[in-house]
């Protein structure tokens, strides 16, 4: 029994700490970034936030006024990353756009795992392929912007993928544990 709970303590322990993190380099891109920067950090920060509340309390969460303010922010905020990734082009910061769709991919893949569990588990060879895909990808870019210099992108990018880690383990925990993406 002390190991589940010291499992259960340290994954929590993880979320808060990984969330206190990434608000951290919210603040910093909002002080000293540049508008794409700050669009996207803010937007994902908030998608991370609302995905928390929402895995949360499902029962609360899901009825009349809530339910539909949280689906309102997310969509503002969804188009706020999808901005983001159009300020990148403009600003020619290929790398940056890259991540931008890569994650926008990794979402889409997550909320069809979460919506559709049984066509995930009929499909679960194509999934799993395509979110290793998918990770490897943005694996790479965190190398891409180490091997560049550009130590904060590659530590926030790191971030990120922690989180999303964290997400993945939440949604094989309520799944029962079919899915392994």
């Amino acid at each position: 029994m002390p190991v589940v709970v010291s499992n259960v303590r340290w994954h929590t322990i993880s979320r808060i700490a990984i969330f206190a993190l990434l608000a951290c380099n919210t603040a910093y891109y909002l002080y000293a970034g540049t508008l794409s920067k700050r669009l996207d950090a803010v937007a994902w920060l908030v998608l991370l936030a609302l995905y928390a509340i929402e895995s949360g309390d499902t029962a609360r969460f899901h009825t009349g006024r809530t339910a539909t303010a949280l689906r309102a922010t997310r969509l503002v905020a969804a188009i706020a990353v999808c901005a983001s990734g159009v300020g990148y082009i403009f600003e020619h910061n290929s790398l940056d756009a890259i991540n931008t769709g890569l994650w926008i991919a990794v979402v889409m893949l997550l909320e069809f795992e979460v919506r559709r569990p049984h066509d995930v588990a009929r499909y679960r060879g194509w999934f799993t392929a395509t979110a290793a895909a998918l990770y490897a990808s943005l694996a790479a870019l965190v190398l891409a912007w180490a091997w560049r210099g550009e130590w904060l992108d590659a530590y926030d990018a790191l971030l990120w993928l922690a989180a999303f880690a964290i997400i993945e383990m939440d949604v094989l925990k309520h799944a029962g544990g079919n899915a392994s993406a």
